[in-house]
């Protein structure tokens, strides 16, 4: 299961996502986010367009453990839901 590290901001969402893509490429279908502390909109840009990815696969992507800061982030944004599908 893929898990990215304490912070996913602006500062490494590029390399956040690519490993993201790299591991939705190897056929992981879960991304475990429970180790997150620190995040910015950049973690909310990543997460849609991981999820993306998947679907462009046919495959479902599951976010597990959502940390509180991100789930706020995602609903400011509008994309709470879509983030669970």
């Amino acid at each position: 299961m893929f898990r990215p590290a304490l912070n996913l901001t602006v500062n490494n969402a590029k390399t956040a996502f690519e490993a993201g893509l790299r591991a939705i490429a190897e056929g992981q279908t879960e991304i475990d986010l429970g180790q997150l502390t620190v995040v910015d909109s950049a973690a909310v840009a990543t997460l849609v367009s991981w999820q993306r990815a998947a679907q462009e696969r046919g495959a479902t992507l599951t976010f597990l453990n959502l940390p509180p800061n991100l789930q706020s982030l995602a609903e400011l944004y509008g994309v709470a839901d879509w983030l669970h599908h």
